[in-house]
C-alpha cells in the first residue's frame, strides 16, 4: 500500500503566500511614498524617519518567512503584528494633530492589512479576527474617537481578513480529502494488482490441486479437502474488497498450465514474450500460443502493435476467455479469435461452440466469490480505457469482444504504476 508522502499533493497556499509577499514589499513602498509627499506636515519627521527606516528593514529581511506556513511562525506573526501596532500608535506622536482628527491615513498604511492576511492564511478565519480586532483597537485609540471612516475601514479589514482566513480553511479541508482520494485510489489499484496476482496463480493451483487429490484419493483427498477450504477462503478475502484484475491461464495443447503473459520463463527461445523494451509489441506474436487443434487464430497479415503493457493485458484476458471455455464448454469445445486492428483501436473477438451462459449465471458467480469474467477480462480492460463485451445466448455459445484503443499508454498499467510508486 503506498505510503501518503508518495502520493503528489497540491498546495493550494502555496499562491496565496507568494501574493502576500509581495503585497507587504509593495505596500511598505506604498506607506514610505505617502510619507514622502507629506514629511513637511509631520510635526516630528525624524521619529517617522525612524519607523520607516524600521518597516523597510523588516519587510526586507523578512521576506523569507512569508514563503510558507512552516517558517511563517507564531512568534514571527505576533512580532509582525507588532511593528504594525506601533506604527499606528505612534502616528499621533509623529504626525500633526490636525491631520490625524481629519482621518489621515496612519504610518504603516496598507502595510497594516498583511500582517493581518499573514494570521488569516496561517490560522484561519479564527487568527484572522484576533488580528484584525487588535487592529481596530490600535486604530480606535490613534484616532481617539470612533470616527465614520475609521470604523469603515476597520469593519472592511476585519470581514475582508475573517473571509479570506475562512477560505483558506475550506481550502484546507478540500486539499486533505483529495490527498485521501488519491491515497485511495492508489491502495485501490495496488490491491487490484495483488488481487490478479492472487486470482490467477493461488486460486486456481489450489482448485487444481483439490480436483487432483480428489481423483487420486488416500492422504492427497485430504490435502485437496485441505486446499479447497483455503480457496473458499481466499476468494472470499479477494471478492470482499475492491475489483482486482487477475492474469490468465495458457492454452497448451495438452490442457490448462496457468502462466502469466509476457512470463519469460514460458517464452522458448526469447520469443516477443521476452521482450522488456518500451516499444510497441505485436499482438500477434502473443496470441500465436493460444492457437491450437480447438482453438483457430485469424489475424491481420501486418503487424498489430500495441505498447507492451496492453499487448500483454489484451492477450491476458484472451487467455482468461480461453480457459473459460475449457472450464464451462468441456474439454472438446472449439474457440476462435478473431483480430481486428482498426485505425483507433485492436478488437480481439473470442467466440465458442459451447452451451452458452444461462441468464444470470454471471451476477451469481460473483456473488459467490467467483471472479474471472469481472477481473481477469472486464477488469483488464477497463484498467486500459477499453472495453468487454460479453454476448451469450443458451445453447449458441459465447462471444467476448475485446476493445483496446491504441494510444493506450504504459502508465495505464496497473503493474507500472505500481512499480513507479
Amino acid at each position: 500500500m503506498p505510503r501518503g508522502g508518495e502520493v503528489m499533493r497540491m498546495s493550494v497556499e502555496q499562491p496565496l503566500w507568494r501574493a502576500l509577499t509581495g503585497y507587504r514589499v509593495l505596500a511598505m513602498v506604498y506607506a514610505v511614498g505617502l510619507f514622502a509627499t507629506a514629511h513637511d506636515e509631520f510635526e516630528r519627521p525624524w521619529l517617522a524617519v525612524a519607523y520607516f527606516a524600521v518597516l523597510a528593514v523588516w519587510t526586507l529581511t523578512t521576506l523569507p518567512r512569508i514563503a510558507n506556513a512552516a517558517r511563517c511562525t507564531k512568534p514571527f506573526l505576533t512580532a509582525d503584528l507588532t511593528v504594525a501596532l506601533v506604527g499606528i500608535l505612534l502616528t499621533p506622536v509623529a504626525d500633526a494633530h490636525e491631520r490625524v482628527q481629519a482621518g489621515g491615513p496612519t504610518m504603516p498604511s496598507i502595510w497594516t492589512a498583511g500582517s493581518v492576511l499573514a494570521f488569516a492564511i496561517k490560522g484561519g478565519w479564527r487568527w484572522a479576527a484576533l488580528a484584525s480586532t487588535l487592529v481596530a483597537v490600535a486604530n480606535l485609540v490613534e484616532r481617539g474617537s470612533p470616527a465614520r471612516d475609521t470604523v469603515h475601514n476597520v469593519i472592511l479589514v476585519w470581514v475582508a481578513a475573517i473571509a479570506i482566513g475562512y477560505v483558506v480553511e475550506v481550502a484546507r479541508a478540500s486539499e486533505r480529502t483529495l490527498a485521501r482520494a488519491l491515497e485511495i485510489e492508489a491502495a485501490t489499484r495496488e490491491r487490484e494488482r495483488l488481487a490478479r496476482d492472487i486470482h490467477d496463480g493461488v486460486l486456481q493451483v489450489l482448485a487444481m490441486v483439490q480436483r487432483r487429490g480428489a481423483v487420486i484419493g488416500g492422504e492427497a483427498a485430504e490435502l485437496g479437502r485441505m486446499a479447497g477450504e483455503q480457496e473458499v477462503a481466499l476468494r472470499t478475502l479477494v471478492s470482499g474488497g475492491p475489483v482486482p484484475v487477475p492474469r490468465t491461464p495458457r492454452d497448451t495443447a495438452g490442457g490448462g498450465a496457468v502462466r502469466a503473459v509476457g512470463d519469460t520463463a514460458g517464452a522458448a527461445g526469447g520469443g516477443p514474450e521476452s521482450d522488456t523494451g518500451d516499444g510497441p509489441v505485436d499482438l500477434r506474436a502473443l496470441l500465436a500460443p493460444y492457437a491450437g487443434a480447438l482453438v483457430n487464430l485469424a489475424e491481420p497479415g501486418a503487424p498489430v502493435p500495441l505498447a507492451p503493457a496492453a499487448a500483454r493485458e489484451v492477450a491476458a484476458a484472451v487467455g482468461a476467455a480461453l480457459d473459460n471455455v475449457r472450464k464451462h464448454a468441456g474439454p472438446d469445445a472449439r474457440a476462435w479469435i478473431l483480430v481486428e486492428d482498426e485505425p483507433d483501436e485492436v478488437i480481439v473477438t473470442v467466440r465458442d461452440d459451447g452451451p452458452g451462459i444461462p441468464e444470470g449465471r454471471l451476477a451469481q458467480a460473483e456473488g459467490e466469490g467467483r471472479l474471472g469474467v469481472a477481473l481477469s477480462i472486464r477488469g483488464r480492460l477497463r484498467d486500459l480505457g477499453g472495453s468487454a463485451e460479453l454476448i451469450s445466448v443458451p445453447g449458441q455459445g459465447t462471444e467476448v469482444e475485446l476493445r483496446v484503443p491504441k494510444d493506450t499508454r504504459e502508465a495505464d498499467d496497473p503493474r507500472g504504476k505500481a512499480e513507479q510508486r
